[in-house]
């Protein structure tokens, strides 16, 4: 028998964590009219400008939108809002985070791709503000996946298929924030910690989780903290690969 509580659907062998399914339907229906409402406030701003203003930045497109007769400029302004509502709505759900819990893993799905951490390199888990942080035997993160979960469920179902739970990061004290050139990297690394410091000031997701990836696996954990870098150093080992 499959029982949804708190977003987390279980049976007999598995849990599955996600958001739940009341949220997305608000989405679904708030985005749309957040985004009716934007456009038709722009349309009344641009029929405003139009009668009132002498001079207006891009004076062609706004007198062109504004020549358009009612009630076909109302209905198309709600209708693209409405349209441009739901594509973020769309999006939400496309980006959120899957987590499916087993005694064989930890399977995480998001934006399609799915990647699982077999349970015996799990040596326990941890909440790092919004992220869910999986940690490795050799002290190194499995992965670290922000999202909109609640701590709670994740807690309750990780604890409940045999995964260690911790109160927080046990290796909080031992992160150094990163500045370029500073010594006692491995070779390599502090190229990698540059990139990746561009790619969080433009706020570029994919760079950053693959930066990520690529500094583990030369044995440096990284965190972030208003943009900045913060590390520690794992020994790895050929099996951690």
């Amino acid at each position: 028998m499959i029982v949804g509580q708190r977003g987390v659907v279980v049976n007999a062998r598995e849990a599955r964590i996600t958001e739940p399914g009341w949220l997305f339907a608000l989405y679904f229906v708030l985005f749309p009219v957040i985004g009716a409402a934007a456009l038709w406030v722009v349309k009344l701003i641009v029929d405003w400008g139009a009668a009132t203003l002498s001079w207006l930045p891009f004076e062609d497109i706004v007198k062109f939108l504004a020549s358009i007769p009612d009630p076909q400029a109302t209905l198309g302004a709600l209708a693209l809002g409405a349209a441009g509502g739901l594509f973020v709505a769309f999006m939400a759900k496309y980006e959120s985070l899957e987590v499916l819990v087993s005694p064989e893993g930890i399977t995480l799905t998001r934006k399609g791709e799915s990647r699982t951490i077999p349970a015996d390199r799990v040596n326990g888990a941890f909440w790092d503000g919004k992220a869910l942080v999986l940690l490795g035997r050799d002290g190194g993160e499995l992965a670290r996946e922000t999202s909109d979960l609640k701590e709670g469920p994740v807690h309750e179902t990780l604890t409940a298929h045999g995964y260690t739970w911790l109160d927080g990061d046990p290796y909080r004290e031992e992160f150094r924030r990163w500045v370029e050139g500073v010594p006692g990297l491995p070779p390599g690394a502090d190229a990698l910690l540059k990139a990746r410091a561009k790619a969080l000031e433009k706020d570029d997701a994919h760079d950053i989780a693959e930066l990520r990836d690529e500094l583990a696996r030369l044995g440096v954990v990284v965190r972030d903290h208003k943009k900045r870098q913060h590390y520690r150093l794992v020994e790895r080992s050929p099996g951690d690969e």
